[in-house]
């Protein structure tokens, strides 16, 4: 009797395995999509989705994304773009958090919205994002207001947390809580045409230092707005961020802010 390690071997070429081979796998064995690629990466074979990431991310590496669990708090113009982009990137688990559903000043930046969507839950539309583009990916849409006096079970078993909320005491609040958790978090922040990030570590207070001038709730997003390449902009270095803290490499922003000024296109870091 062919087993699933044989039937995935048989169809591989050149090292990949392409995703009918991998659907048929799951339909023929009774096991569902993720559990047909942890085996395939286990295996020393690359799914034909993660082929051009091959130059730059190991079978190993692309496995231990693939085990990795990431909480996104917020699935708007930041949001959507780093479920989207981490989805692609196979991380195996996305838990995503917000209490709200689109509206139509969503749809100038907000890559989960759609006309069709307007009213929809913003969790619902990433679970839906998230099963076209990597069915083997597993999300859990959480529909809530994150708190930290009841989400701390929410955040248990993350790998890394990412902030792409638009709310200075929530943001603050996340942090703290990673913090205590020894959890890392990867800080995100847009307005207009400028946007931030930056990487705290278990024990820092970095949040702290780049909003400790600030008495705002509200960001300066609230008066300059957010054009569509903003949140796709910082987003990605969000995105690159969990990626290097997952895979222990490269220099992260560490105890750094970069601050990104699209109008004037610069790119500036500062020591925190």
């Amino acid at each position: 009797m062919t087993t699933l390690e044989q039937f995935v071997r048989e169809q591989a070429r050149d090292g990949l395995l392409p995703w009918s081979a991998q659907r048929a796998a799951a339909e023929r064995f009774g096991i569902s999509c993720a559990g047909v690629e942890e085996t395939i990466l286990q295996l020393g074979i690359m799914p034909c989705r993660y082929q051009r990431n091959r130059q730059t991310i190991s079978v190993e590496g692309q496995l231990r994304l693939f085990r990795s669990r990431v909480v996104v708090v917020g699935c708007g113009g930041l949001g959507g773009y780093v479920i989207e982009i981490l989805a692609r990137l196979g991380i195996g688990n996305l838990v995503v958090i917000d209490p709200d559903v689109f509206e139509e000043h969503n749809l100038n930046r907000q890559i989960l919205s759609s006309l069709a969507r307007i009213g929809q839950p913003k969790v619902e539309a990433a679970a839906a994002r998230v099963a076209e583009i990597n069915p083997a990916v597993t999300l859990t849409p959480v529909r809530v207001c994150w708190r930290p006096e009841d989400g701390k079970k929410i955040l248990e078993g993350a790998d890394v947390v990412v902030d792409a909320l638009d709310s200075k005491p929530a943001r603050l609040a996340l942090a703290a809580t990673c913090s205590a958790m020894g959890t890392c978090f990867v800080h995100g922040a847009i307005a207009g045409w400028y946007g931030q990030a930056a990487t705290q570590f278990p024990g820092d207070s970095i949040l702290e230092r780049i909003y400790r001038s600030s008495a705002q709730e509200k960001g300066v997003e609230q008066r300059l707005g957010n054009p569509a390449f903003t949140p796709a902009i910082v987003a990605s270095l969000q995105t690159a961020e969990v990626c290097k803290i997952i895979l222990g490499a490269g220099n992260l922003l560490h105890k750094r802010l970069v601050f990104v000024d699209l109008l004037e296109m610069t790119f500036q870091t500062l020591r925190l």
